[in-house]
């Protein structure tokens, strides 16, 4: 009789994806991913631009008929991209492998080595430099001369294989870029079970255990029981079943707001070319160069033509504050030490916009977005050994961005992956 132990992984992102491959074989995995297959944007740019004054697309949320992938949600002010689907929202993400764990390791937590295997596994490359177009190489040299030291993007990526279509954050019709979807894969060759379209509401919690989840399987309510439940469905989805589930999260969201300041040069060419080449560390931000497809399609002012675009953009390591509510309600606003932040950023963008030709009075700014939702069930120096919350369940972890414990104000992707690779070891 095969007597292995079971485990739950909730989500196929950068944490569950990692943590399913690493436990499958020591227990008997199964994956369950909200979504379904990826599928990438797949409609010529320029046919669907000559639509955007139709009226159309009047709705940012929309971006779901375009990019059945993404989804946005609304809090106040600002809109949160997430992606649901086989490989989370990795598929989504533009590829960027940087390393962002100076906040865990000032509390005690120590990556190196798990970094360390990363880099030896995954493809992470700066090759792509030799084949930026004459766009980037511009605004690299204008960074440059401004002092703003712009470093090549460590990009997930077979550089050969890239096209430079800068469909990056849409899908890649190349396959160049790496998401996690290769890791997925190579779990269930390894014996474990992936279920699609099946979405966790709550946790099923007995004393101090969980014995298994609830969920809607393909539209009807169903009980997956296992010996271990590794949460990583994101870090707005993560909150929510916490919270159904009687685990209150503290007010701890942050988002990583995302801001670009654009202009119009002719014939430019920004779009033709990997988006977020290279980056400049600010204090609190990051900017680089990146094609804003969320306002190309819905914000007025953006309606020229995208190879007519330069855009810039800036993200923002926004304060702890905020939440999402059980009932999937997002609280979210900039605070005024963010909107500082965020002034002094866009000032600094519209300078370097003047040193490539754009007049201050001909540039315009996107819509207020974000990508890096997390927080809410932050780590600190008392889990260092354990990385597990005394409010959980003994059998219960969290494997995904909720558990950082501030806004890493750059791409958190390659940091969650080795957070989720100590946790599958330390099981």
């Amino acid at each position: 009789m095969d007597t292995k132990k079971t485990a739950l992984v909730i989500g196929t992102g950068a944490g569950g994806a990692v943590v399913a491959r690493d436990l499958q074989g020591k227990y008997q995995v199964t994956m369950l991913e909200a979504g379904k297959e990826f599928q990438p944007f797949s409609f010529p740019v320029n046919k669907l631009a000559g639509l955007r004054r139709t009226g159309l697309f009047f709705d940012e949320r929309l971006i779901r008929l375009l990019i059945p992938s993404m989804r946005l949600e609304r809090s106040q002010e600002v809109i949160i991209a997430h992606g649901i689907g086989i490989g989370g929202t990795t598929t989504l993400a533009t590829g960027n492998a940087v390393r962002c764990d100076e906040t865990l390791k000032a509390l005690g937590i120590d990556l190196d080595a798990q970094f360390e295997a990363l880099y030896k596994e995954l493809p992470i490359t700066t090759e792509h430099q030799k084949r930026w177009n004459s766009a980037t190489r511009k605004m690299f040299e204008v960074f440059q001369n401004m002092g703003l030291d712009p470093v090549v993007m460590p990009k997930l990526l077979n550089a050969e294989d890239c096209v430079n279509c800068g469909h990056c954050a849409i899908g890649c019709p190349a396959d160049a870029k790496w998401d996690t979807r290769v890791m997925v894969d190579e779990t269930v060759r390894k014996g474990a079970e992936l279920v699609t379209d099946c979405k966790v509401t709550k946790l099923l919690i007995s004393g101090n255990e969980v014995t298994g989840v609830e969920a809607r399987h393909h539209g009807k309510k169903t009980v997956w029981h296992a010996d271990l439940v590794i949460l990583a469905a994101g870090g707005l989805d993560t909150p929510v079943i916490l919270e159904n589930s009687g685990i209150p999260c503290p007010q701890t969201l942050f988002v990583d707001m995302v801001l670009c300041v654009a202009g119009q040069l002719p014939g430019f060419k920004q779009d033709r070319q990997l988006l977020m080449p290279f980056l400049s560390e600010q204090d609190g931000y990051i900017l680089s160069p990146y094609m804003d497809y969320l306002s190309f399609f819905f914000k007025k002012n953006w309606r020229h033509p995208m190879e007519d675009i330069v855009s810039i953009m800036i993200k923002l390591a926004d304060e702890e504050t905020g939440g999402v509510s059980g009932k999937r309600k997002i609280n979210k606003v900039m605070t005024e030490t963010d909107r500082r932040n965020m002034k002094r950023a866009v000032s600094q963008c519209r300078d370097i916009l003047v040193q490539m030709g754009i007049p201050k009075k001909e540039q315009f700014l996107s819509l207020l977005s974000a990508g890096h939702p997390g927080g809410m069930l932050p780590l600190t120096a008392a889990e260092k050994d354990t990385l597990h919350n005394p409010l959980l369940p003994d059998n219960l972890y969290v494997a995904d961005a909720t558990i950082l414990p501030e806004a890493p104000g750059k791409p958190p992707m390659l940091t969650i992956m080795a957070l989720a690779a100590k946790i599958a070891e330390m099981l």
